[in-house]
């Protein structure tokens, strides 16, 4: 790639030929910038300040040597003589944090205080030679309020597991915000994504508020894919950044810069805090987050050498006002899956089958899965939900979601169908109770036992139970035999013999049976 090539920088005697070319040979401002390889907006800036001074001719007066001219045309440049009074460039950084505040604004106020100060081109590059001079936390000036960035920190704490004296690494997430530094440390098992929003969810709660974007890694458990343009994020993740209402910003995949305002506090926990800790056994990480909240309220209340002022005193004076309000309840995690709606209008999640609306089979739809419910969407609708079951079998069915020809068969049981019927009468008890014991299933006299259930209403209880009394007799079990001793009136009839009572054998149920 060439090497770009140095401007070339203006002198007093290129300012004279400037006026000569202007004054004396009528040139353009176009014109003279050609002639003399100086930009046109160069060539107008030094007319103007000419005729500001009085110089707008050619020859000049006499007694106009370089210097005289010089002294004319940039004698309010630079820092005057007559105020010595430097700004206070940590205080001016620190307001450059507050929302809509400028450096112009600041040097117009600066201005207005000292009248005979310095000029705002001197003001501008002191106080960015002040910045170089300072730590790197004034280099990237964020908002009070627009940013917390989280990570990691690469070193572990070992925690001893008491009951069995194995010992795991405990992960130290880190969160800070970017214009006070506040910075928060939490102590969690894993990385995995029910920690990482737990980190996240504490560190919001430890700000008291919540900031405008969440500067974050590309941590695989909460971001999908890691696009600079186009991220996605894991769907826990981003129903955690619509519940606090801010926005998800991952970084960049090995660029330490994007996240660059959080990579200084982990290095300081883990200076601060870890080291002091390295000599310690812990048998928790209850035990272990205790011991760092009291070091990081050390951390935090401790002045910051280039700043003057601590970590909470910057805070409370700058940002915590420009955070927005935490929600009423914090953020429960939750995990999303996808699944197929079965045949029998179930979902199978986490060993359980629930139910959503028939009309869904085939469907795929989404699942949002707590602690303590289970919630169904599809087409971002929800469309069903249920209490989870803590044992991991069964099916969880509501009658809604039936077809109408299942609801009718819905909750039945033997007990139900005996129980309607003796409502009915005594002989149509036992016979609705041996049409289920007769068969290998009780649920294949369903239908036949509700056909029974069903002559009530045309024939009345009575004619019903005496019908019944006479299929009993004749050994008859069979809805058939009940209609047809209805329709030919045989239950007004005398009653025949007695049929022989069923042999008993190991391939009949008794009434224990249905308790």
């Amino acid at each position: 790639m060439p090497r770009r090539k140095q401007a070339r920088r203006t002198s007093v005697r290129d300012i004279q030929a400037i006026l000569r070319l202007t004054h004396e040979q009528g040139l353009s401002v176009r014109e003279v910038s050609e002639r003399l390889k100086i930009s046109k907006t160069t060539v107008s800036t030094y007319l103007l300040r000419a005729r500001e001074a009085g110089l707008a001719c050619w020859p000049l007066p006499p007694g106009h040597d370089e210097a005289t001219l010089e002294r004319l045309l940039f004698g309010r440049a630079g820092r005057p003589p007559q105020d010595l009074s430097e700004p206070d460039f940590a205080l001016i950084a620190r307001e450059l944090k507050r929302k809509g505040v400028t450096l112009t604004l600041l040097w117009q106020e600066y201005r207005a205080a000292h009248p005979d100060g310095y000029g705002y081109t001197w003001f501008c590059e002191h106080f960015a030679a002040f910045e170089r001079r300072t730590s790197a936390t004034f280099r990237n000036r964020h908002a009070a309020g627009a940013v917390m960035q989280t990570d990691y920190a690469g070193q572990t704490v070992p925690v001893m597991d008491p009951a069995t004296g194995a010992i795991y690494p405990a992960q130290i997430f880190v969160a800070v915000l970017g214009a006070s530094n506040l910075t928060f440390a939490f102590a969690s098992s894993s990385q995995k994504l029910p920690d990482w929003i737990e980190g996240q969810v504490r560190a919001l709660a430890f700000f008291g508020g919540v900031t405008r974007a969440i500067v974050c890694d590309n941590l695989k458990a909460g971001v999908v894919k890691a696009l600079w343009f186009e991220p996605t994020l894991n769907a826990t993740f981003a129903a955690m950044a619509e519940h606090y209402d801010t926005t998800i910003l991952p970084t960049r995949s090995r660029k330490p810069r994007d996240k660059g305002k959080v990579e200084g506090p982990v290095l300081i926990v883990e200076r601060w805090i870890l080291a002091r800790l390295r000599n310690r056994s812990f048998f928790s990480i209850a035990e272990l987050n205790a011991a760092i909240a009291e070091l990081l309220e050390d951390l935090n209340n401790r002045p910051m050498r280039h700043v003057g002022q601590s970590r909470r005193e910057l805070f409370e004076e700058i940002e915590r006002a420009a955070l927005k309000p935490l929600p009423a309840a914090p953020f429960e995690y939750a995990e999303w899956k996808s699944a197929k709606v079965h045949p029998d209008y179930h979902v199978e999640v986490d060993k359980t089958f629930y139910s959503v609306p028939h009309r869904l089979i085939g469907r795929t739809v989404e699942v949002r899965l707590t602690h303590r419910v289970v919630e169904i969407f599809h087409d971002h609708q929800r469309v069903a939900s249920h209490v989870r079951r803590s044992q991991r079998s069964g099916h969880v069915t509501v009658n809604e979601h039936m077809p109408k020809a299942h609801q009718r068969y819905a909750n039945t049981t033997p007990a139900s169908l005996i129980s309607r019927a003796a409502g009915i009468g005594p002989n149509a008890a036992i016979l609705v109770e041996r049409m289920m014991r007769d068969r290998p299933h009780p649920e294949q006299g369903y239908r036949s036992a509700m056909g029974i259930l069903s002559l009530a209403p045309r024939y009345g209880p009575e004619r019903l139970n005496a019908a019944c009394e006479r299929a009993l007799l004749i050994n008859a079990i069979a809805y058939s035999s009940v209609t047809a001793i209805l329709k030919a009136g045989l239950d007004r009839a005398s009653s025949p013999e007695p049929a022989k009572p069923t042999p008993q054998h190991a391939n009949i149920r008794g009434s224990n049976y249905y308790q």
